[in-house]
């Protein structure tokens, strides 16, 4: 989820979240009648299990954190390191980081309310450091945060991060927009409980951002309303209702009869289906996210490298893309995209090959029984292929995949979860993150940087970090050190192209394509202008 040459210098989201596409086939001009002024409703995904920004896990629970609290920096729409709590952006230039990269020093805005009335300061960011690091609460990743050694507040509007070490992404990652998008939490209200999992700030949160909280209908909605006194200007928007949707057949349906104002997050068969309708824009946007077969590689059949290369040669990638994506996705190698630095196009590549998939399975002793369904050992190759309930895409994909899994001999057992549950954390019981699968369909948005440490290192299993996959390879861990720990783009592109050809020889996922940020706006929703990372992140700036 984000740099540009700052600490570690990163350019590419420039070019590449420029690169928006906005189609819009419905009429300009005046309000629409089915439009409700000054009123945006938007589809979310999924029941959130928590509305605390730290505690997070999926990025339908960051869209809407984002409307009430802030980060110190975010990106902009043309990938621009902004300001939001921060008065300005440390940079070496500027004096924000110091030359041997171990102080990052904050100097934050005057003007910032809690929407309790109480004043923002300094203390603030420091106890949402501790927060993070604090063992007791239930947060999904401390990647970055880990690194930091201790916080000083000189004064209420200076904060400064001492690190352990030089951290290239820290700035896209000390609550800014990396792949754990983390907010600002208020120390006067939060500071007098052992942990925060389960308070009831969670349920009626208080933050600084453009919306204040009003109420949680669970299972049906989330209403806020506008912050008057926002320190970045009044938001447009009076209210904002937040309708709980898991069913992407019902959200096109509320699309098309204008019961809502936004889908974000669309997927393919949804782009295929509203992409033509008279009376809604599609904006694409390019983002740093893929989709991919993620492989528990702590399970019985799935630590074996060779039954990974089965399966990678098993799947037609393009078939996948092609079929359930409709012109929007690019075929995926590795995690990194085509568009970004650090991406290496020279790693063994997987294509698709059905006759090749089943030599290998053969040679590791995998022999086909009457029924179709490899054995060894008396045991059958069936595995546990686990999706998201409600997804049309995700439907889609499993249903290509199982198919071509069969063609070889591999027997896979679909099992659909409701969002919350499949992404929830270790301590409430998350189907990936507690590693309750032999495969499944797993989507991942990234930041601004490269950094991918969280995804696979070794120290980053849950519930350290995002490694579902239970990746662990001590080479590739060496690389991302040195990605992390230097600041010229040239070194860390040589120790991310090196860390991406040990992830493809050793295949923690079937990478299956990239992913464009897809949504479904009425045309009557202005200023709707997505990072690729965060679709809120300016929402303060929407209209109807």
């Amino acid at each position: 989820m984000r740099p540009v040459i700052r600490l570690v210098a990163i350019l590419y989201l420039a070019a590449l979240l420029a690169a928006c596409t906005r189609v819009q086939t419905g009429q300009s001009g005046g309000r629409h009648g089915w439009s409700q002024p000054n009123i945006a409703r938007v589809v979310l995904f999924l029941e959130p299990s928590s509305l605390n920004p730290i505690l997070s896990t999926s990025t339908g629970e960051v869209m809407v954190d984002t409307m009430i609290f802030d980060p110190l920096v975010t990106v902009d729409d043309k990938g621009n390191d902004v300001p939001v709590l921060a008065a300005q952006v440390p940079t070496l230039e500027n004096g924000g980081i110091s030359k041997d990269g171990l102080t990052l020093t904050y100097k934050l805005r005057k003007n910032v309310k809690w929407h309790d009335g109480a004043s923002f300061t300094a203390d603030d960011v420091k106890f949402s450091w501790q927060a993070v690091m604090n063992p007791a609460n239930n947060v999904q990743s401390r990647k970055g945060f880990d690194v930091v050694q201790a916080v000083d507040t000189p004064d209420a509007y200076t904060v400064v991060f001492h690190m352990k070490r030089p951290y290239a992404p820290a700035i896209e990652t000390l609550f800014s927009e990396s792949d754990s998008p983390y907010r600002v939490l208020p120390k006067h209200l939060l500071s007098k409980y052992p942990n925060i999992n389960r308070i009831p700030f969670n349920s009626q949160p208080v933050g600084t951002g453009p919306f204040k909280f009003v109420k949680w209908v669970r299972g049906d909605r989330i209403e806020m309303v506008t912050n008057p006194d926002y320190f970045l200007g009044k938001p447009k928007l009076k209210r904002v209702i937040w309708k709980v949707i898991p069913d992407s057949n019902t959200q096109d349906a509320q699309m098309r009869s204008h019961e809502v104002d936004l889908v974000p997050e669309l997927g393919g068969p949804q782009y295929r289906d509203l992409r033509n309708h008279p009376d809604i824009s599609i904006v694409l946007s390019n983002s740093p996210q893929y989709e991919a077969i993620g492989i528990n590689m702590s399970r019985p059949f799935m630590n074996d490298l060779k039954v990974r290369r089965a399966l990678a040669y098993a799947i037609d990638k393009r078939r996948v893309a092609d079929d359930t994506q409709f012109g929007t996705a690019t075929l995926a190698t590795e995690d990194l995209p085509t568009y970004m630095w650090a991406y290496n196009p020279k790693v063994v590549r997987y294509d698709y090959d059905p006759k090749k998939a089943a030599q290998t399975l053969d040679g590791d002793g995998w022999k086909l029984a009457p029924d179709g369904v490899r054995e060894k050992n008396g045991q059958r190759l069936s595995l546990q292929f686990s999706i998201a309930q409600g997804s049309a895409a995700a439907s889609a994909i499993s249903v290509i995949v199982q198919s071509q899994l069969k063609a070889v001999g591999i027997e896979t057992q679909i099992k659909q979860y409701n969002y919350t549950l499949l992404y929830a954390s270790v301590a409430n019981g998350g189907i990936y993150q507690s590693g309750k699968f032999d495969i499944n369909i797993y989507a991942w948005v990234s930041g601004a940087d490269p950094d991918d440490s969280s995804q696979f290192m070794c120290d980053y299993i849950p519930p350290k970090g995002n490694n579902a996959f239970r990746f662990c390879d001590r080479g590739y861990d060496t690389q991302q050190n040195i990605a992390l720990t230097h600041f010229d783009r040239a070194t860390r592109k040589q120790a991310y192209a090196r860390a991406q050809a040990i992830m493809a020889e050793q295949i923690p996922e079937v990478f299956l394509f990239y992913r464009k940020q897809i949504a479904a706006l009425s045309p009557d929703l202005r200023g709707y202008a997505p990072n690729g990372i965060t679709e809120t992140w300016n929402a303060y700036r929407w209209s109807i």
